[in-house]
């Protein structure tokens, strides 16, 4: 999707775009239409979906239920969050975003989470919440790279058998992140690459003698993890453990995910990891 254009003016909290706008979610056939939306996307298995008395409710109490609406009406995608306290601060936890499939990867996904970004903004929480799966590269690099959130805690089958076709085989293990409400920098584009590969575990520096760590390390994931498994579901799980222990292990180690680059041609993708400056380990 292009940037947005000029467009008449319209009520605040709308975000316009070329061909649809971003608005909360108003009718009840709205709230409908977002169900069969989540419907659509995940399926219809026992806890996978948001009722639309909750999509409706939360808006009363500072979450974010908005849509992005198409000329006619029809809606093009949606996001969802609830708002809290964590440790006295005004949080928020961005739980869903969809978009139909024939505008996935082209900007209206990132849209729809910049819109929740000021809506949070607006009522004064601090940071936003969700979680990902680190396997899926364009999901990695939208929310590392190009959101610049940082990554927080990696949880080894967060939301258990969902009974989702999309989880199907690999499981729910997910990296939350954390977006932090603050003034927001360009990302640097210039990006160091060079970084030690990681293997599973990091068990070349764990073994007697595997010398100190290096400051720099790399994880590497398929460019397209849903294709790896349509082809062979065992690699897919293969790759899901190896890089969670990969991830684990990093963590554990004091490295924090600094960039995600994609490797055109190579069919993958890579975690560029920073280690803490700290005490000798």
């Amino acid at each position: 999707m292009p940037d947005p254009v000029s467009v008449p003016e319209m009520a605040p909290g709308v975000t316009a775009g070329e061909a649809y706008e971003i608005r909360p979610l108003r009718s009840h056939e709205e709230l409908r239409a977002c169900l069969a939306l989540q419907r659509e996307t995940w399926g219809d298995a026992p806890g996978t979906l948001v009722p639309t008395p909750l999509l409706l409710v939360v808006q009363r109490i500072g979450g974010v239920a908005a849509g992005a609406f198409d000329a006619a009406g029809r809606l093009l995608g949606f996001v969802f969050g609830m708002t809290g306290i964590e440790n006295g601060e005004v949080v928020h936890w961005s739980d869903m975003l969809a978009v139909r499939p024939e505008l996935r990867d082209r900007g209206l996904g990132r849209r729809l989470k910049e819109y929740q970004y000021e809506e949070v903004a607006r009522i004064g929480a601090r940071r936003i919440y969700w979680t990902y799966d680190p396997l899926v590269a364009k999901n990695a690099y939208l929310n590392i790279e190009v959101l610049g959130a940082r990554a927080a805690e990696y949880v080894p089958d967060m939301y258990g058998d969902t009974g989702s076709p999309m989880h199907a085989g690999i499981g729910t293990d997910r990296m939350i992140v954390a977006w932090d409400i603050a003034p927001r920098r360009p990302r640097r584009r210039e990006v160091d690459t060079a970084a030690v590969p990681l293997d599973p575990g990091g068990a070349a520096f764990d073994e007697p003698g595997g010398g100190a760590l290096p400051p720099r390390v790399s994880i590497e994931i398929p460019a397209d993890i849903l294709a790896v498994r349509e082809r062979s579901p065992d690699e897919a799980r293969r790759w899901r453990l190896s890089t969670r222990q990969a991830f684990q292990w990093a963590l554990a180690n004091r490295y924090r995910i600094e960039h995600v680059v994609r490797d055109a041609g190579q069919g993958t993708a890579r975690y560029l990891l920073i280690r803490d400056a700290a005490e000798p380990r």
